[in-house]
């Protein structure tokens, strides 16, 4: 007797067994780059050379192709970024706040959110400066609620002439920088902002690390221009105050600035100038790895949940509304990464790549990141001729992380995070075990 089967079960039956074929294809895939992985990861002489974490994972089904200590905690330097940028988009989304004001009677009382992007050359430009320039009330600057110190925790305090450490205040301006240019044969370098001018002090004595050196205290600078055989420039950190910020102010907009400490009229600036896009910021910050716009993105959306600027505000808010689900909690002190304190997982860092993966669109997420061979900080490794790496570098001293989205060549898309602490060798070489790894799965998968 011949059974003939129903249509419903005749179909039943056929995605049953191509759900089999997939399953059993998938599970091949994955053992085709287990085993070359475990060999790198154990027995390779550069990993043995630190401490390594690595976990990559399959976002259409939410599968673990493979994971190397993905459980322990790993110094994450500017990986950090990855979380101050989920920060943002949860709370700062897609408009950046720039002043909170009131006008009063004659004047215009304002004060400051934290925005990095007044006179920034490094951002697209905004209307706040004519909003200032143009208003014809006289103008007040109220010192919003700030307490904190101007380095973040754990930071190392001698980069504080680096322009990496630029410092942390409720009003940046010109990116909280005073720029030098040194000209061929000329001894005395160009200044701006030219306030800065009368605080430059010429010196024979040789400078340990830089040919200009800033006082650690005060805006103070002293260069040493001995070799004039060709332009250079330089950009050093300003040494913040209120008084400071009021100067550069009147000076740039050309007019009077009033500074009020301890105003009851702080809480009352119910109106608020917005800047640039939430997505120049970010891109900024995750493209060049950019320190000073991660923490005041941070400070900007403290003062967007408290109306205080306090980074520990707007940490404490993500881990508490955001961050509940992540697999180990995060040892999360600064925006930047250039805290020592900051400790991650690989498995957190995939959570939360994952997240940011819900958040924005793909091809607008793998725009804003670092591509391998192609732009970024990782303009110069894990070279193609058609990116397969979009991820988030963190280097300190010793310690190495990639964290982000990885192309397959069958067209797959993960998600991967990579780790390394306590190494001794070159951070090139590395780098080179690293692309191993990835373009093993790269592909095989």
């Amino acid at each position: 007797m011949v059974h003939i089967l129903s249509p419903n079960k005749a179909a039943i039956k056929s995605i049953s067994l191509l759900l089999l074929i997939i399953l059993f294809s998938s599970c091949s895939a994955t053992r085709k780059i287990s085993k070359p992985l475990d060999k790198i990861f154990n027995e390779s002489p550069v990993f043995e050379q630190g401490f390594a974490g690595f976990m990559v994972i399959d976002p259409e089904n939410n599968k673990t192709l493979y994971s190397h200590n993905e459980e322990k905690y790993f110094t994450p330097a500017s990986n950090t970024k990855l979380f101050t940028f989920y920060a943002g988009l949860k709370i700062l989304g897609d408009s950046i706040p720039a002043l909170q004001y009131r006008i009063q009677n004659d004047t215009l009382y304002f004060k400051a959110t934290g925005d990095p992007s007044f006179l920034n050359e490094n951002l697209p430009g905004s209307g706040v400066f004519e909003f200032l320039k143009n208003n014809s009330k006289h103008l007040a600057y109220i010192l919003p609620t700030y307490t904190e110190k101007h380095q973040g925790p754990g930071w190392t305090w001698d980069d504080y002439n680096a322009y990496y450490s630029a410092e942390i205040t409720p009003f940046p301006i010109y990116g909280n920088m005073v720029g030098f240019q040194f000209e061929k044969n000329k001894e005395f370098p160009l200044v701006s902002p030219k306030i800065f001018k009368d605080s430059l002090v010429s010196s024979k004595n040789s400078l340990i690390s830089a040919r200009l050196k800033r006082d650690i205290h005060r805006n103070h600078f002293v260069f040493n221009n001995e070799k004039k055989n060709s332009d250079f420039s330089q950009v050093v950190p300003i040494k913040y105050s209120s008084e400071i910020v009021v100067k550069l102010l009147s000076d740039t907009l050309k007019k009077p600035i009033t500074l009020i400490k301890n105003s009851t009229l702080n809480k009352k600036l119910n109106n608020t100038v917005y800047s640039i896009s939430g997505d120049s910021l970010y891109k900024r910050m995750l493209k060049v790895s950019d320190n000073f716009i991660a923490e005041q993105i941070l400070l900007m959306a403290a003062n967007k949940v408290s109306d205080t600027l306090k980074s520990d505000i707007a940490i404490d808010y993500m881990k508490e509304n955001h961050l509940k689900d992540l697999p180990d909690e995060p040892m999360w002190y600064d925006g930047s990464g250039l805290s020592r304190y900051n400790l991650f997982t690989p498995r957190s860092m995939i959570k939360l790549l994952q997240k940011i993966k819900e958040e924005v669109p793909q091809e607008e997420l793998l725009d804003m990141l670092p591509a391998g061979g192609h732009s970024g900080t990782i303009k110069n490794y894990y070279k193609a001729d058609m990116p397969y790496v979009f991820a988030k570098t963190g280097t300190l001293k010793n310690n190495h992380s990639l964290s982000g989205y990885l192309k397959t060549k069958s067209g797959k898309f993960l998600i991967f995070s990579f780790m390394n602490s306590n190494y001794t060798i070159p951070t090139s070489l590395l780098k080179a075990e690293m692309e191993k790894v990835l373009l093993q799965i790269r592909d095989n998968y």
